[in-house]
């Protein structure tokens, strides 16, 4: 809208978008700058979201909880587009398939279930300082559900559109699992500044105003003492820091390897969430909010899921990878808790830790491959709909009286809806082969206007 006075940005708006409101089934063929505009949406609302719970969880270990506080208020602002972005997948069919999409509107619903049911539970029990409530968990899946679908919609329709490069749809599908990786992570934050909290108890100089620690202590039934604001930060059991980070959080950085295939891809996510956190936290301590320990961790454990990926022997691989993304794990903790300081942990559980991650990894590259969902599969697929194009116009060409089929300048690649949202044969053959992107598709040249 170069050129258009701010005050006629929203008719224009408006004015483009009326066309596209036309009830469809999800897989229909989105026009390129719609597709664009959809997933800038979702990154927009992402990054609210982000900003919001970020600064929401410092805020609640300063002051008492207040509805119309403003994390709160920024953290409704992503809502709202994630709602209107929900709402426009759901009735025109438009950039995601139905998998995706049922995963975007499912996890909308879920979240908005959970605000009432949260602001009821706050009525009832109070503060509820710790982020591993029921009522908070269905907001974090909710949120996971909501970022699958739009994961799963960009890396099956990206690959569409001749104008979005092959770097822009890794940056994009790289970002969006970074966003997965921090809602994850997310509950963790408890134990992340409940040992701060606990120290500054100890220093004789509390983070948290006492206002908020005599109604804790109300709620409690007891004084305000030590046991009290050790109950008060760190309620949960030390074995579910690490052993939560070492499996769920490293499951989410190798399933983002499989999906995006670059080389650095998990080491890249981990270090954009820890990058994040370094940067949040001067803004925060700077506006007089209670610092929290950031995972560095997650950086070890990132270069040990690449370099598992090394191993060219499959079966293998979730085995090295495991023991090494364990060891990423505990042992950064183990030297963060000498040199800075780390949430509690209970190291002797590294075991556990390492087998169960061991399984989730053989499960996620099992289903990864028989879905579709590599790398290699991608580019195979967008390699398969370059060949349709291509043939769909020289049969158009071959019978005269039909309408010749042209691809316009940003237009998506001709595919039917149903090739949006299943891998051919052949994709998945070579998704079963290798899980590093093929030159395939440059083999192939891409329609032309």
């Amino acid at each position: 809208m170069n050129g258009t006075p701010l005050k006629q940005i929203p008719a224009r708006a408006i004015e483009w978008a009326l066309p596209y409101w036309t009830r469809g089934e999800a897989g229909r063929q989105t026009p390129q700058d719609l597709f664009r505009v959809l997933y800038l949406g979702w990154l927009a609302a992402f990054v609210l979201k982000v900003l919001g719970s970020s600064w929401d969880v410092s805020w609640h270990f300063k002051w008492l909880r207040d509805d119309l506080a403003p994390p709160h208020l920024l953290n409704t602002v992503g809502t709202v587009i994630a709602v209107a972005l929900t709402i426009v997948h759901w009735y025109t069919g438009y950039g995601v398939d139905r998998t995706a999409s049922r995963l975007i509107v499912w996890g909308t619903g879920v979240f908005l279930i959970a605000i009432p049911l949260d602001l009821i539970n706050h009525r009832v029990n109070g503060i509820d300082i710790t982020a591993w409530s029921p009522s908070h968990a269905l907001l974090y899946i909710g949120t996971a559900l909501m970022l699958a679908g739009a994961i799963r919609g960009w890396y099956l329709g990206s690959g569409r559109y001749a104008e979005i490069s092959r770097r822009r749809r890794t940056l994009v599908l790289g970002g969006l699992f970074a966003f997965f990786l921090e809602n994850a992570h997310f509950p963790e934050l408890q134990q992340e500044y409940g040992v701060l909290e606990l120290a500054s108890w100890d220093r004789g100089q509390p983070y948290a105003e006492p206002t908020l620690l005599e109604f804790a202590a109300n709620q409690m039934g007891r004084t305000v003492d030590r046991a009290m604001v050790l109950k008060f930060s760190l309620p949960i059991p030390d074995i579910v820091y690490a052993m939560y980070a070492g499996v769920l959080g490293v499951a989410i950085l190798v399933f983002a390897r499989v999906m995006v295939g670059r080389r650095y891809t998990a080491t890249a996510i981990a270090g954009v969430y820890v990058a994040y956190r370094c940067l949040i936290w001067p803004l925060l301590v700077g506006g007089g909010f209670p610092p929290s320990t950031v995972p560095f961790f997650f950086l070890l454990a990132g270069i040990g899921v690449d370099l598992a990926f090394l191993v060219p022997i499959k079966h293998i691989r979730p085995l090295v990878g495991a023991a090494l993304a364990t060891a990423g794990v505990y042992g950064g903790l183990l030297v963060q808790d000498r040199v800075l300081e780390a949430p509690p942990y209970a190291a002797e559980a590294w075991p556990i830790g390492l087998v169960a991650l061991a399984v989730v990894w053989y499960a996620l590259e099992w289903f990864a491959g028989r879905r579709g969902l590599t790398a290699a599969a991608a580019e195979d697929r967008t390699a398969a709909e370059d060949r349709i194009a291509a043939e769909s116009r020289t049969a158009g060409d071959a019978r005269p009286g039909e309408p010749e089929i042209t691809a316009e300048p940003g237009a998506p690649r001709p595919a039917g809806p149903e090739a949006t949202s299943e891998t051919t044969s052949a994709s998945a053959a070579v998704s079963e082969q290798s899980d590093e992107v093929t030159p395939a598709s440059a083999a192939v040249s891409k329609p032309t206007s």
